[in-house]
């Protein structure tokens, strides 16, 4: 996404150097973009900037403290921890705050769910039934993937 907004900067440098107009810049791009093309109000703004002599395509630093918990370190830590203590737990445990262990679950590790089922107190015969098949049939795959329940993680 960044190598096209890129290309689209470029690609404005261009008309700027020909004396062409922002809204005539902002048809071209449109017609060589398409649905992909960047909004007019960035085109008018890329424009302008290029019009006054900038030269560079890129994205000025903005300021802010980059992220220091989400480092290969943390990742790590808590793609190692065992798998069958909560998220809070974990989080705990590696020491990251709650948005930090979030992003690296979720954005980082990516992991799976494998069953997430309630049952209630109180069963029919029939949900007995059906309750005995989904445990057998857990018990096959536990059988067959010995580390199967390596990946699941509990939630509290």
């Amino acid at each position: 996404m960044a190598d096209c907004k890129n290309e689209q900067r470029v690609n404005i440098k261009f008309p700027v150097k020909l004396n062409k107009s922002a809204i005539e810049t902002f048809h071209l791009l449109t017609e060589a973009y398409g649905e992909d093309c960047m909004s007019r109000a960035r085109v008018f703004e890329w424009h302008e900037r290029f019009s006054e002599g900038r030269e560079s395509v890129t994205d000025n630093a903005r300021p802010g403290r980059p992220r220091t918990t989400v480092t290969d370190e943390n990742i790590e830590k808590v793609r190692n921890k065992h798998r069958r203590l909560g998220v809070r737990a974990i989080a705990e445990e590696v020491h990251l705050d709650r948005e930090s262990f979030r992003h690296i679950l979720t954005e980082k590790l990516n992991p799976k769910k494998v069953c997430a089922k309630m049952v209630p107190k109180m069963l029919s015969d029939e949900q007995k039934g059906g309750s005995k098949e989904r445990n057998l049939d857990l018990l096959k795959r536990i059988e067959d993937e010995p580390d199967l329940l390596d990946s699941v993680i509990t939630c509290d």
